[in-house]
């Protein structure tokens, strides 16, 4: 029997979210469909789906098409793509891995003759592009989830009107826009592709698109063959070999979604978390959140619902969680078709236990690293749910920012940098490899209880991405509403990148030293946990930025039996959440 107690009765009828903090928006509530996303025209190419009778996956893959025209720094069809949808017919939870492999003849020795001599790729070398999975997770999405009433044609239907007419550039995603301006002049000889006029668009300036309208038609009529061979996929090697690349249209062609099934991890016997397996970090959430279990089941802290919401006291233990599961996953997350990947071992009750007595309630462990059980990126997270009881977690990304900044020429999209994610160390897990995936950041999430569907959620940002689905399942778990628990003030662990774990000792100075406490949580918590020995500093302006942006769907009951979506969308971003009529 679980020490930890969980009140559902306060999590049904949460208190008004303005007595709690500064809240400034509403929780969304709907019978029918939802849509949580960062950007409201996006939002409104997923309702125009589900008005159309497509299901939850249907209105996603709408969403994030949608989404390459409306916020193109963060994601597009020449980056990757990941989801989970929960079928309400079979109460269970699939996953979706659809990111690309590196080039075949992409070798550590071919990078070193190249005069690489750091233990990554650079983000603006075009040996940094993997096979772009975010197409074909698309194609596949509607395929293999969808409800089979719309086609790949009708879902990127409002996508290539947008691209076509237009859009408004929106205020957040403009300034990203601003600040790539260089990058994408500079990085193919068809950037004005992106631009307007040769300038980076300023919020409010209408921006079409239309070779990547172009893009996407091929996609509506060919399938995936209208990406990954042909023109679009010519256009692409033609780019990268241009400038000393090795990606070749083989490498295009046999590229293939994975359907993959999802890693859990169930807390207090009550509530399963659902993360993508590897090649993802993922993992790095679920052994987070069994330490932090089994540091309540040893007594070594009182129960977190005991603590005050953002205190030192609780700030610190989801802290050291986040830095010891940090360390195993940049060191054992890699690419399980090239590599082992010990998942079931890191999960394991014995492990997370001794990983647990590791930390000390009052004080930081100075030293970090990886136990032995045998950057910062760009991206968009958005969530539906339809009126059947389906629902969809859907991440993609460039990694960084727009990317390599690269267009391929005549298609409207840049290309992305994942191959950063890999170690150019030997023996590493994560070492570059011909046809092998790299470490990835992005990963959606969703929790169950029981059967029933609690929670589909994410927040994007790198290596957030795990902090923030520990810290907003936390603040749920609490009885704060979705709105409340994404608006609370978030911390942010600057984890570094899988390179930082190249040696089998380390010191926090290498991983994880510093931990962003972003403005709202206030100062006096700021220095007490300097005391305690974290290298704690204010995020303050901009830099709140770097806590991630997020969406949550979450399910309830009404007395009458019915069930009630009920939606919150992150004010770091520009987006919102929207019922279905």
């Amino acid at each position: 029997m679980s020490k930890i107690r969980i009140d559902w009765g306060k999590i049904a009828a949460p208190e008004p979210v303005l007595m709690r903090f500064s809240s400034r928006r509403s929780v969304v509530y709907s019978t029918k469909g939802i849509v949580a996303a960062s950007q409201p025209l996006a939002v409104e190419a997923g309702l125009e789906i589900l008005r159309k009778g497509g299901n939850a996956a249907d209105a996603a893959v709408a969403t994030s098409a949608a989404l390459n025209v409306t916020e193109p720094s963060c994601c597009g069809i020449g980056g990757d793509a990941f989801c989970l949808f929960f079928d309400a017919k079979t109460k269970k939870v699939k996953a979706l891995n659809g990111s690309g492999h590196s080039p075949q003849k992409l070798t550590l020795e071919y990078l070193r003759q190249r005069g690489l001599t750091g233990k990554t790729i650079p983000l603006t070398d075009l040996n940094s592009v993997t096979v772009p999975g975010a197409a074909a997770a698309w194609v596949d999405t509607v395929e293999r989830f969808g409800s089979g009433k719309v086609t790949v044609a009708d879902v990127l239907e409002p996508a290539i009107r947008l691209a076509e007419e237009g859009v408004p550039v929106s205020e957040i995603h403009g300034l990203s826009w601003q600040r790539s301006e260089n990058l994408i002049k500079t990085a193919s000889p068809n950037g004005d592709e992106m631009l307007l006029n040769g300038k980076a668009p300023l919020p409010g300036q209408i921006v079409r698109l239309p070779t990547l309208a172009q893009t996407f038609r091929e996609v509506a009529t060919h399938g995936k063959d209208g990406f990954y061979k042909g023109r679009v996929a010519q256009a692409i090697v033609d780019l990268i070999q241009s400038k000393g690349g090795v990606m070749e249209l083989d490498d295009l062609a046999k590229h293939e979604t994975a359907f993959v099934d999802p890693i859990k991890y169930t807390y207090a016997n009550e509530v399963t978390l659902y993360e993508c397996p590897p090649n993802g970090q993922g993992l790095t959430a679920l052994i987070a959140l069994g330490i932090l279990e089994n540091l309540q089941e040893q007594g070594s802290i009182k129960p977190l619902l005991e603590m005050e919401h953002n205190s030192a006291e609780y700030l610190h233990v989801l802290i050291e969680a986040l830095r010891l599961a940090f360390a195993d996953t940049q060191w054992y997350v890699t690419d399980p078709g090239a590599e082992h990947v010990p998942v079931e071992k890191l999960l394991s009750k014995e492990y997370l236990a001794s990983r647990a007595k590791l930390i000390n309630p009052l004080k930081t462990n100075p030293k970090v690293v990886h136990g032995n059980p045998a950057n910062s990126s760009d991206t968009v997270y958005f969530t539906v749910a339809d009126q059947w009881g389906n629902a969809c977690s859907y991440i993609q990304s460039n990694y960084a920012g727009f990317g390599t900044g690269a267009i391929p020429k005549g298609c409207g999209f840049t290309l992305q940098n994942r191959g950063g994610g890999f170690v150019l160390v030997e023996n590493h897990p994560n070492c570059v490899k011909g046809g092998k995936r790299p470490y990835h950041t992005i990963i959606p999430a969703m929790a169950t209880r029981g059967d029933e569907l609690f929670l589909s959620y994410g927040v994007m940002g790198g290596f957030m991405q795990p902090q923030g689905h520990i810290q907003v399942l936390q603040a749920m778990l609490r009885g704060y509403t979705p709105q409340a628990a994404l608006d609370s003030p978030r911390f942010c662990i600057s984890a570094g990148s899988p390179e930082t774990q190249t040696r089998e000792t380390g010191d926090a100075g290498d991983i994880n030293s510093e931990v962003y406490i972003e403005e709202g949580i206030p100062l006096e918590t700021v220095e007490k946990l300097r005391e305690m020995g974290h290298d704690a500093r204010q995020a303050l302006g901009f830099q709140r930025s770097m806590m991630g942006r997020g969406q949550v769907i979450q399910k309830l009951t009404d007395p009458s039996g019915r069930f009630v979506w009920a939606a919150g969308s992150d004010l770091r971003a520009d987006g919102h959440a929207a019922p279905q009529i």
